[in-house]
């Protein structure tokens, strides 16, 4: 390892993130080239289609979905962005959707349908409250990052000239995603897609209640933002697994000092302190032991909603830096 071996890699700028991205944590034995995507999800397409990139961040779904199709590129247990999954689907108040069973028979509004905040929601009303997903017509506008991704039947596109926001507003889908659909919580503007007053309530009014008994019932903590590496970059040099996962795990403890010392104030750095009150004193576990139900849960759920052609071993999807 006399030489470093240079890298090109493209991650999402973040407060636990930031001292491997300016060089203050190196990744050891490797020449990084950071290249600044915005937004990231720029990257995700770029990966999946092109394989761009040596290393990236990508959406955990995305990556699954690839590697089902014998993308070149395998995946670390180092997961840079997480959140639980029971708020954030809102509906309209006139529909009658009380339950998530109502959504059955109805259309529900997502900006593609193997978004990852998508998935990680159905999985919730699947596993937890019993939901036919196949009984929900699901309502994209976007295409999906995978090119070779075939939709399930129950699958369609708005009507072009309409957003999802649109179709919201005009009683043509009863329910819709936040983040995903420029659809608006509760008195507030959309900022998406459409600047509207909304009036739309979530389906779960005590979500946050909700998750931490998920959490607690299932040891599942739904991940985003997952780093994935060229499969001929470890074929040639395996311990840069170890080298990458040594320097995000080198800038997250010293992340989670600032934390503790209540230097760390951003948005971001607020959201995990939040989120410590469920998953404990790290918000951001690395490494496989730590992920391994959750991995298993995402795996299961994709290729329950038709997302894999296949079921997919954890071994094919993950590379465990620690044992390498």
């Amino acid at each position: 390892m006399t030489k470093k071996v240079p890298l090109k890699i493209a991650i999402a700028n973040f407060p636990h993130t930031a001292a491997v991205r300016d060089g203050t944590i190196p990744i050891e034995g490797v020449d990084a080239e950071f290249v600044n995507v915005q937004p990231q999800i720029g990257a995700f397409r770029r990966m999946v289609r092109d394989v761009e990139f040596d290393v990236c961040e990508l959406a955990p779904t995305t990556y699954i979905i690839a590697r089902a199709y014998n993308a070149p590129f395998v995946a670390l247990p180092i997961f840079v962005t997480r959140r639980f999954h029971h708020s954030g689907l809102l509906v309209r108040p006139d529909a009658g959707i009380k339950t998530p069973k109502d959504l059955e028979g109805k259309k529900v509004g997502v900006r593609a349908y193997s978004v990852t905040t998508g998935v990680w929601t159905r999985q919730v009303l699947i596993d937890e409250y019993g939901l036919d997903s196949s009984k929900v017509t699901w309502v994209v506008d976007d295409e999906e990052h995978v090119t070779q991704l075939t939709l399930p039947k129950n699958v369609i596109h708005a009507p072009a000239g309409s957003s999802l926001a649109d179709m919201m507003a005009k009683g043509e889908l009863v329910a819709g995603f936040e983040a995903n659909a420029g659809i608006g919580r509760t008195g507030a503007p959309t900022g998406g897609w459409q600047e509207v007053e909304a009036n739309y309530p979530d389906l779960f009014p005590n979500a946050a209640v909700a998750e931490k008994a998920y959490y607690q019932r299932t040891g599942i903590y739904p991940m985003h933002g997952t780093i994935v590496v060229k499969d001929a970059i470890l074929a040639e040099h395996p311990w840069i697994a170890r080298s990458i996962y040594d320097a995000f795990e080198k800038a997250k403890q010293a992340w989670l000092q600032r934390l503790d010392a209540g230097e760390a104030t951003t948005a971001s750095d607020k959201k995990y302190l939040a989120l410590r009150d469920i998953v404990g004193h790290d918000p951001l576990p690395y490494g496989m032991q730590a992920n391994i139900k959750t991995i298993e849960a995402l795996e299961a759920t994709a290729f329950k909603q038709e997302l894999t052609p296949r079921r997919m071993s954890i071994d094919s999807l993950f590379v465990d830096p620690l044992a390498v």
